[in-house]
């Protein structure tokens, strides 16, 4: 991505060499859509649950782990993406690398009373908007910004 932070990428620009990772988009929908987003551990910033691939399992899975451990969520996960975003992560030594994040939407079921993560992290469900608004990520703000309003296309549909 060009531009510096926060900045598009331009057409013909040459793509960064980035290291994948799978998310999941947290929902419910009680008498509305909502989403989860969870905190960041070290920054503190509101991102979804996420995580490198696992061996020898499927991405949606690895999204669903991820989610599991770092909300306490259980659910029924999509197999399908519904996009990508990208963001600069730091590794040890404050290395920056570019990760791509695939994501998988998770309808949440439950949340359990104790996870790996839970003090770690804090969770909190939030209409769409808010969420796009909170995350710092453009790429992501507009992935969740398209589910909901796919989300509510369906239901009136339906």
């Amino acid at each position: 991505m060009s531009g510096g932070a926060g900045g598009a990428a331009s057409p013909g620009d040459p793509e960064p060499e980035a290291r994948t990772q799978y998310g999941a988009l947290p929902h419910r929908f009680l008498d509305r859509l909502e989403v989860m987003l969870i905190s960041s551990r070290e920054t503190r910033r509101w991102i979804i649950p996420k995580g490198w691939p696992i061996e020898e399992k499927a991405p949606h899975v690895c999204a669903a782990l991820e989610a599991r451990q770092e909300a306490g969520l259980e659910g029924t996960i999509g197999k399908k993406p519904l996009g990508f975003f990208h963001y600069e992560k730091r590794l040890k030594h404050d290395v920056p690398v570019i990760c791509r994040v695939d994501v998988f939407p998770l309808l949440v079921q439950k949340q359990r009373k104790k996870w790996r993560e839970k003090k770690q992290r804090v969770t909190r469900w939030m209409l769409p908007e808010e969420a796009a608004e909170l995350v710092w990520e453009p790429e992501l703000r507009d992935l969740i910004l398209r589910f909901a309003a796919a989300f509510r296309e369906r239901q009136r549909q339906a």
